[in-house]
């Protein structure tokens, strides 16, 4: 290789990865900017899986990211705000918001070549950056995003000119079904390297443009590329959530399909565009394979959209539930979006608190506890809960994630706290029946049946998201509670003076009401929090 061939490889590879440097910043910026509104506008939007495809396409053109996407919709559906069944059309619809990154790449890389206005533009976004704040400040940083990316993309078509003679659709072999499946597996692997199939288009298309590969070599390429994203999504869900796995698999296998039939609707597209425009495809090659990319994604959204209940029963059966899974949904792909974070905490909390309750009340009737969750398993699972909100730090004290973080920690503080007296209680058996005469009498019989029922009551609040019945059902709990608590103190202080009860067997007594009052004094609080924490806005 020549100094000459060598500085335009360098100055394409450069290109690429100026590319990389704009798509990564506006992508950030915009994020900045709309993030917090895409994620309203895909949880309300959202009601079907069709509902999902359309939001999920939109917002991944507007964030010019499929991963920002796919990570809100695993935090939704971890969190209980969607089901899986509804984020699944939110996956296959940012397969096609990812297609408008090849649109501006020939609409305004290559048809305007704004590529000397971008420099200046660079300049004046950097300018504002330094001057302005928030908002706006993400605004100009998006903008320099923008002109990164297009001073990228002539870089890269300055360096690849310079290949004109040694780089050409010959040089990658002929134009088989065996050539086609190796320019898919090598546009894989650039994906796999880049980590963006939005730079893999754009280098494709630059190729294109400067006629070292073919159209039907570059088609070959981009449906390789979309492969590629799987690579890179499951590598990123191993070791994740079932939500987040589940997530990961169902990329591999729809864009598995979709890559199959973008390869045998290649020959009819091509044929198609020549009849519709009366030209050999090579003509308009780059804007005939922005619509290629556009189309097989299309055309797979709609072939997968009516199978949309086999497709999660098949996910569900090769990514099966835990039992007893509580901190599962806790991804720490989650914490780059604080929001969906404490969500998703929220909920873990709500599955463990409700499993609590329901313990607490199988004991209280002395049942089969094979019906509940072991209470190891319930320790574990609060302890893994600690560790995860211990990774989210906040900066602004005035936003409402400061506070739903705040009320988490409370809740999380006395749920530990009511864990160590079930474990003292589940250690040493007072609630059962064959105790010595006198100890357990009709007053703790009573009490113990009311928090039966009340725990009972409790559990469907929390089933109903009820927060504020289930404050008011604890709260008379625990009244009851002290009533009786003084009303048994009074009576064994008159059976030890009248001799009918020593003073160890009263202590033991009270003691056991102590115990029980300690209980639902944690259960009110964590109540309390509960509600707390649904009323922030």
């Amino acid at each position: 290789m020549t100094m000459i061939e060598t500085y335009h490889l360098l100055e394409a590879l450069g290109g690429l990865g100026l590319f990389l440097l704009g798509m990564t910043i506006m992508t950030d910026a915009l994020y900045q900017l709309a993030g917090q509104r895409i994620r309203n506008a895909l949880m309300s939007l959202t009601r079907s899986p069709t509902s999902g495809a359309l939001t999920g396409a939109c917002s991944t053109a507007i964030l010019q990211s499929s991963s920002a996407t796919t990570v809100a919709a695993i935090g939704f559906v971890s969190a209980g705000l969607l089901t899986f069944k509804e984020a699944l059309g939110i996956i296959f619809g940012a397969n096609v918001g990812t297609t408008i990154t090849g649109w501006l790449v020939v609409l305004i890389g290559f048809k305007l070549k704004l590529t000397s206005l971008m420099l200046p533009l660079l300049l004046l976004a950097m300018i504002a950056r330094l001057f302005l704040k928030k908002k706006q400040a993400a605004l100009a940083m998006a903008v320099a995003g923008f002109s990164v990316i297009f001073v990228g993309i002539g870089m890269m078509q300055s360096g690849l000119s310079g290949f004109e003679q040694v780089l050409t659709p010959a040089t990658f072999g002929p134009d088989t079904w065996f050539g086609r499946i190796q320019l898919l597996l090598v546009g894989a692997a650039i994906t796999v390297v880049t980590q963006s199939s939005s730079a893999g288009v754009a280098a494709s298309l630059t190729a294109l443009y400067a006629g070292s590969i073919s159209f039907h070599q570059a088609a070959a390429l981009v449906i390789g590329m979309d492969v590629g994203t799987t690579v890179t999504a499951l590598v990123a869900t191993l070791g994740g959530s079932i939500s987040s796995r589940r997530t990961g698999l169902s990329h591999v296998i729809y864009n598995l399909l979709t890559a199959v039939m973008a390869l045998l609707l290649l020959t009819p597209f091509v044929q198609t565009w020549q009849w519709l425009f009366g030209q050999p495809v090579e003509a308009q090659a780059q804007l005939a394979l922005v619509a290629f990319h556009t189309l097989f994604n299309t055309i797979g959204l709609f072939l997968i959209l009516p199978f949309t209940n086999q497709f999660q029963r098949l996910m569900s059966t090769l990514v099966p539930e835990r039992e007893w899974s509580y901190t599962e949904p806790l991804d720490n792909a989650l914490l780059r979006d604080v929001d969906l974070a404490l969500k998703t905490v929220y909920a873990s909390v709500c599955r463990q608190f409700h499993d609590l309750l329901f313990y607490l009340r199988t004991r209280i009737k002395s049942g089969d506890e094979d019906e509940v969750p072991p209470f190891p398993q319930l320790q574990s699972a609060l302890d893994e809960t600690h560790v995860y909100v211990d990774l989210i730090h906040l900066q602004q004290k005035d936003k409402p994630s400061w506070y739903q973080l705040l009320e988490l920690i409370h809740i999380l503080d006395h749920m530990q706290r009511l864990h160590e007296r079930c474990k003292d209680w589940r250690d040493d058996p007072w609630y059962e029946p064959q105790r010595e005469s006198g100890v357990r009498d009709g007053h703790l019989n009573e009490l113990l049946l009311k928090a039966e029922q009340t725990l009972s009551e409790m559990m469907h609040c929390i089933n109903e998201g009820d927060n504020l019945r289930l404050w008011q059902q604890a709260r008379r709990l625990g009244e009851e509670v002290d009533r009786q608590l003084e009303r048994a103190r009074t009576k064994r202080m008159h059976d030890i003076a009248a001799g009918r009860l020593r003073v160890p067997e009263a202590e033991k007594y009270l003691e056991d009401f102590r115990r029980l009052q300690q209980m639902i004094y944690h259960i009110r609080r964590v109540c309390l929090h509960l509600n707390q924490w649904q009323q922030i806005k």
